[in-house]
């Protein structure tokens, strides 16, 4: 069974929680903008987290439903971005979310609850 695109993005939630990302928050664009659904914000500790958080996302969700367009930022892993078409994944070290604060730009956004799905420490 397909997945729409708000269960694709919880998917990914839940795989960040796996990694241990910090700051999850989900976007809902759809009513704001054309570029996408949702955007899926968070932040690693260190670089080498921000890529095997990548990594994790790319190994571990279905592409039948939503093909990865592209990636930006592996390779510096400051600010990689993920582009599933309906779902952005915006993964940061903490100073690079901090300054360009995408939760400030897209204010307006629906933030999605997401603390049901958060696991207990």
């Amino acid at each position: 069974m397909a997945l729409n695109t708000k269960e694709f993005a919880l998917k990914a939630v839940r795989l960040l929680n796996e990694k241990k990302a910090v700051d999850i928050i989900l976007l809902e664009l759809g009513k704001l903008s054309l570029i996408a659904d949702y955007f899926l914000i968070c932040n690693g500790t260190s670089k080498i987290q921000t890529k095997a958080i990548c990594d994790h996302l790319l190994e571990n969700l279905p592409e039948e439903e939503y093909a990865l367009l592209r990636v930006e930022g592996y390779n510096d892993a400051s600010w990689i971005l993920l582009d599933f078409g309906a779902l952005i994944v915006h993964i940061f070290n903490a100073e690079e979310r901090s300054f360009y604060n995408l939760e400030r730009l897209w204010g307006k956004a629906k933030i999605i609850d997401l603390k049901y799905l958060t696991p207990l420490s």
